[in-house]
C-alpha cells in the first residue's frame, strides 16, 4: 500500500511517493471524475476515494466562516482538555503498574472503558452477528463526523480537502479526509489548532446529540409507540427457560406481583429476588429429603384442600410428590420459621402432617401471605383467615420461585383489553378472555432473566418491523455515542499518527521560553512515552479481558 504525500491529513512529517514504498500489493481503479484518484484494495485494506463532496463542503464552509470559526474554537477548549485527561489517565495506570497507587478496581475499570470501551471486569467475548452490525455501523457513523469536523474546520479557513476516503482496515470500517500537507503547515498555529481539535469536537457534539436524542425518543415515537406500559417480548434464546410459556410479543405484567413496566425493572427485580432469596435461603429451616422453604412465599390455602392431600410417596428413600405436584410446608402464624413442635425422631419435622403434596397451578391463583413477596408489607402469615393455612413450597437452595404473569398479545381484542385493565386487581377480566396467565419458574432467575429480550415500547398498531424499530434506535444510539466517546479519547492520546499528536505540538510551540531544539525533544519523549504506555494499557486490558 503507497502512503501519499498529499494524503497525509493528521500532523506529521511529509512523505513523498519515493520515500514509501509499497507495503503489500494493491489493485488501484481510476475515478472516472477525477483522473489522478484512485481507490486502494490490499489483502488486508480496502478504501473508496469520494470527491464529489469537495465543492459542497468548502462553499458552506466558505459561506459560514465566521459562525464556524467561533463553534471550533469552543472545540479547542474540549480538545486540549481532553489531552489533558486522557494523559492524567495514561499516567495513572503507568502509576498502577509500577505499583506507585493503590489498587482502585472500579476507577481502573473506568479508565479502561473510556479508552478502550470495554472493561476488564468482562471476562469473555460474547458477541451476536446482530452487535457486530451495530458496532460496525456506529463505527462508520463516529469516525464520519469525526472526519466531517476536520473538512469543514479547514473548508471555514479556506483550505479545500482533496478527497473523501472510506476504507476497511482489516474487520474495522473508517473514513479519512485529505488536505495538501504544505498549506496545512501553512497555517497559523493558533487556525491549525482549530483544524485539528475539530475532530474530537465533532465526536463530543455527536455523545451529546445521541444522548439527547435517547431521552426524547419515547417523546418521538409517541405517536406511534406506548412506553414504559410493560415490556414487549421481543426474543428468547432457544436454550431459555421460558421458551414454553413465552412467545414474541408477550408482554410481562408483573413478577410476584409486582408490576412490571419496562426492560430496566425485569433485569432490577429478578436481581432483587435473587439478592432476598438467597439471604432468605441460607436462614430458612431444613425440611428433610424435600429441601427449603424457598424465600417464605406463601399462599392462604384453605383447610379443607390439606385434610386429604396426595400421599408422599418414598422412591429410594427420598421423598417425593406424585405427578406435577408440589410440596408445600405450613408457615406457622407467630413464628415465620418451620415449627420444632411434632418432630421425628431424626429432628426433622413430621412431614406427613406439616408437608402437603399440591398442584402450583391451583395454588398461584390463591391469596398470598408470609414476609417473601414484596406485595405484602406487614411480614406475616396472618394475612390468612381461620379457615385458611399459609403454605410455602420448597425446593433445593439455590434455586428460586417466582411467579411471572403476562399478557397474549395474539389477537387485537387482547391487547386492548389489556390496555384498559393493566391493574393487578384487573387482572380476572384478562383471565376471563383467555389473555393472560400466571406461571411458576423454579430456577436460577438471574440466568432465565437474561434468556429473554425485552423492550419497553408497544406498538400502537401492527405493522412490518413494529416491534423491533424501538429496539434497532436504541442500540444504533447506544452504540453511537460509546463508540464516538471512545474515538473522542483516543485521538486525543499524545501518541504517533493520532490528533493528539498535533494537539501536542501547537501546544509545546506556546512554551517560548523552551528552545525549538528543546521543544523538539520534549515531543518526540511525551509522544515516544505515551505511545508505549498505551499499548502497554491496551495489551493489558485486551488480555484481562478475554483471559480472566
Amino acid at each position: 500500500m503507497e502512503m501519499e504525500g498529499r494524503r497525509v491529513r493528521r500532523f506529521g512529517r511529509a512523505r513523498t511517493r519515493s520515500q514509501t514504498p509499497s507495503l503489500l500489493p494493491f489493485r488501484t481503479t481510476t475515478v472516472a471524475t477525477t483522473p489522478n484518484l484512485s481507490n486502494t484494495i490490499s489483502c488486508w485494506y480496502c478504501d473508496y476515494k469520494i470527491s464529489i463532496l469537495n465543492q459542497p463542503l468548502f462553499r458552506f464552509g466558505r459561506r459560514h466562516a465566521r459562525n464556524l470559526r467561533v463553534w471550533f474554537t469552543i472545540g479547542i477548549g474540549f480538545g486540549l482538555t481532553a489531552l489533558i485527561g486522557v494523559t492524567m489517565i495514561l499516567l495513572w495506570e503507568l502509576g498502577k503498574a509500577l505499583f506507585l497507587f493503590p489498587p482502585n478496581t472500579k476507577l481502573g475499570n473506568l479508565s479502561t472503558a473510556l479508552l478502550f470501551g470495554f472493561s476488564p471486569s468482562v471476562s469473555g467475548l460474547s458477541m451476536s452477528l446482530a452487535d457486530a452490525g451495530y458496532i460496525f455501523l456506529s463505527t462508520l457513523i463516529s469516525v464520519t463526523v469525526h472526519e466531517f469536523g476536520h473538512a469543514l474546520a479547514a473548508a471555514c479557513e479556506g483550505m479545500q480537502m482533496e478527497y473523501i476516503a472510506i476504507f476497511i482496515a482489516g474487520l474495522f470500517p473508517g473514513a479519512l479526509v485529505a488536505f495538501d500537507y504544505e498549506l496545512l503547515q501553512a497555517l497559523p498555529q493558533f487556525t491549525a489548532l482549530r483544524v485539528y481539535c475539530a475532530g474530537v469536537w465533532h465526536n463530543a457534539v455527536c455523545c451529546a446529540g445521541c444522548g439527547l436524542v435517547l431521552f426524547l425518543l419515547p417523546l418521538i415515537l409517541c405517536p406511534f409507540y406506548i412506553h414504559n406500559e410493560c415490556p414487549l417480548v421481543l426474543d428468547l434464546l432457544s436454550t431459555s427457560p421460558l421458551s414454553q410459556y413465552l412467545s414474541p410479543g408477550d408482554l410481562i405484567i408483573s413478577l410476584d406481583g409486582v408490576r412490571i413496566h419496562n426492560a430496566q425493572e425485569w433485569m432490577e427485580m429478578t436481581a432483587l429476588i435473587d439478592e432476598v432469596s438467597l439471604h432468605i435461603t441460607n436462614h430458612s429451616k431444613y425440611n428433610g429429603d424435600f429441601g427449603r422453604v424457598t424465600g417464605r412465599k406463601g399462599y392462604c390455602v384453605p383447610n379443607f384442600m390439606t385434610e386429604d392431600p396426595e400421599k408422599i410417596l418414598s422412591v429410594d428413600n427420598q421423598s417425593a410428590c406424585p405427578n406435577d405436584l408440589t410440596a408445600f410446608a405450613k408457615i406457622p402464624c407467630l413464628d415465620m420459621r418451620m415449627s420444632d413442635g411434632g418432630s421425628s425422631e431424626d429432628g426433622h419435622p413430621k412431614r406427613r402432617q406439616d408437608t402437603h403434596c399440591m398442584n402450583a397451578k391451583d395454588i398461584v391463583k390463591l391469596n398470598k401471605c408470609g414476609d417473601g413477596w414484596a406485595t405484602i408489607t406487614n411480614g406475616s402469615s396472618c394475612t390468612c383467615s381461620l379457615d385458611e393455612s399459609c403454605l410455602s413450597p420448597l425446593w433445593m437452595p439455590g434455586l428460586s420461585w417466582v411467579e411471572i404473569t403476562y399478557l397474549r398479545s395474539s389477537s387485537p381484542e387482547c391487547m386492548q383489553l389489556g390496555r384498559n385493565s393493566f391493574s393487578i386487581s384487573q387482572i380476572s377480566d384478562l383471565a376471563e378472555a383467555k389473555c393472560h396467565g400466571t406461571f411458576v419458574f423454579v430456577g436460577d432467575v438471574i440466568s432465565m432473566a437474561s434468556s429473554v429480550h425485552l423492550t419497553s415500547y408497544q406498538p400502537r398498531w401492527a405493522f412490518c418491523f413494529g416491534t423491533s424499530l424501538p429496539n434497532v434506535l436504541e442500540r444504533v444510539l447506544m452504540c453511537t455515542f460509546h463508540v464516538s466517546l471512545t474515538l473522542a479519547l483516543l485521538n486525543s492520546l499524545p501518541v504517533y499518527f493520532l490528533d493528539g499528536e498535533s494537539l501536542l505540538e501547537v501546544t509545546l510551540s506556546h512554551f517560548t521560553l523552551l528552545s525549538p531544539w528543546k521543544r523538539e525533544m520534549v515531543l518526540r519523549a511525551c509522544l515516544f512515552g505515551g505511545t508505549l504506555i498505551s499499548l502497554l494499557v491496551f495489551v493489558r486490558t485486551f488480555f484481562s479481558f478475554f483471559y480472566a
